[in-house]
């Protein structure tokens, strides 16, 4: 089934229903299928065809979702760019994932409005193969991010898996607070389509005026990561009462520390929170319910329904009960349930990850006795900041281009907002002098600002026979510089 069958279902059933909602903006099902049927025909009159790509470097909003939706519509793919990443950092995924088109918020508003002239019947339905409808580019443990490959497939059976693990409902308000470029605000969107429901998209994060928003759209679920849940309660009015409709927050990305759930329950006890460990190439492969959050608060929880969970040694081999190895996952055939198909015009990284249909994570963790799954550390060198992954090895070449650097190591410090720091450890060249300012200013241009290092410190990094960096040493040097 293809995503845009759903839409036009719900426009036959709930034609007056608000679909999206954003600001003094609101889109009923009726409209949405009628302007995405015209901007899927505009975008065709244009050349798009099937297989095409279509970028859009927008900020969150309705033209990021009515473009999705067009872009599908003509079975083209989408590639959500983030707005927070560098030039040099948009020219790579552009470069790679080779667009037919690029939106950027003045391109798309132009061509809206030129759209609203082209017919809104129906586009010529798309083949059935290939079922890809979106690349989402992920920063993981490699120099450059990766394209994995979501299929139409892959999307509406997360979605519909999510409803039902959740308990979603079709008089459900979801709340996206995060940006579309990244997979939590995207499932969101599509728990709502799914379900004829309503979306109400922040166009930025804001504490204040997120809650205010929650309130004046009687918002039922909202979809954070744990930074945003913190940034919530710290902005909470005194009166919880104003949030009475709002009955379930999912959470997605890093893990959601027990303090802070034991404040949230402690000031909307009438919330349920569930939260799942997901990723780009294949999200939602374990949830923790709601009656869970507390009886087993340090866990990722249960596998997802669909989904199956093995933990692996070195070799290969399943670990007993109670044991650490690496987190693989399978959801039938690639691509066919809710793992992704691959990865973007790379076969060599797609063949590293999915092996015999499972696909490897690079997390470690072990399964207690009840088939809770406890994720224990990261065989990946990543720091997971704001729900975000940041690669180490990125940072670090960033680091080393700046002439005065040596070499670099990059480790992840906790911290109170973000979950995690981006804390750098540089190595001068001989004569050489550079302040920690300097390092991060250098950084702004060449990497996100989310990825730059909040701390910086100049030591003469540790080494084993090999030349290999220790960064357990790090690490340890790290406890000594930042004590809690």
């Amino acid at each position: 089934m293809k995503t845009e069958v759903v839409l036009r279902a719900f426009a036959q059933r709930r034609p007056d229903h608000e679909a999206v909602v954003c600001g003094d903006e609101h889109v009923s099902y009726r409209e949405l299928e009628q302007r995405t049927n015209q901007i899927a025909n505009a975008l065709a009159a244009r050349g798009l065809q099937a297989g095409d790509r279509v970028g859009l470097l927008l900020a969150n909003g309705i033209p990021w979702v009515e473009l999705a939706l067009g872009t599908i519509k003509c079975g083209a793919l989408v590639v959500p760019i983030s707005t927070r990443l560098t030039e040099p950092e948009i020219t790579y995924i552009v470069g790679h994932a080779t667009p037919r088109f690029v939106f950027a918020d003045a391109d798309a508003a132009t061509f809206l409005a030129s759209a609203r002239t082209a017919a809104a019947t129906p586009p010529p339905v798309p083949p059935p193969l290939p079922d890809d409808c979106l690349i989402g580019y992920t920063s993981g443990t490699e120099d450059r991010p990766k394209g994995a490959i979501t299929t139409h497939a892959n999307m509406l059976l997360t979605a519909y898996v999510n409803n039902l693990e959740y308990g979603l409902r079709s008089d459900d308000r979801f709340l996206v607070t995060t940006p579309f470029a990244h997979r939590t605000a995207q499932a969101r969107l599509w728990n709502a389509l799914t379900l004829g429901a309503t979306c109400v998209v922040m166009p930025h994060f804001d504490a204040v005026a997120t809650l205010a928003t929650i309130a004046r759209e009687r918002i039922t679920v909202t979809g954070l990561v744990p930074t945003v849940a913190r940034m919530l309660l710290e902005a909470l009015a005194t009166d919880a009462g104003a949030y009475a409709n709002l009955r379930m927050m999912i959470s997605v990305g890093e893990a959601f520390p027990v303090a802070l759930k034991e404040q949230l329950f402690a000031r909307l006890p009438h919330i349920e929170l569930y939260s799942a460990l997901g990723m780009t190439e294949g999200f939602g492969a374990a949830v923790l319910r709601s009656e869970d959050q507390v009886a087993h608060a340090a866990a990722a929880g249960r596998p997802t329904a669909g989904v199956e969970v093995r933990l692996l040694d070195e070799e290969g081999n399943e670990v007993p009960t109670g044991e650490v190895g690496e987190i693989v996952v399978r959801s039938g055939a690639p691509g066919a349930w809710l793992g992704m198909r691959g990865y973007w015009n790379d076969p060599l990284k797609t063949a590293e990850t999915l092996r015999d249909g499972w696909m490897l994570t690079g997390d470690m963790g072990r399964f207690d006795a009840e088939g809770f799954l406890y994720v224990v550390d990261r065989k990946k060198d990543m720091v997971l900041t704001g729900g975000l992954n940041v690669s180490s090895k990125e940072v670090e070449g960033a680091i080393g281009a700046h002439p005065a650097v040596h070499d670099a190591a990059v480790v992840g410090a906790a911290d109170a907002t973000f979950g995690e720091a981006v804390v750098a450890f540089v190595e001068l060249r001989p004569g050489m002098t550079v302040t920690a300012l300097e390092i991060v200013e250098h950084c702004r241009s060449r990497i996100a600002s989310y990825k730059k290092p909040k701390y910086v410190f100049f030591e003469t990094l540790p080494r084993n026979a090999q030349g290999k960096i220790i960064k357990r040493e790090l690490r340890v040097r790290l406890a000594e510089l930042l004590p809690s």
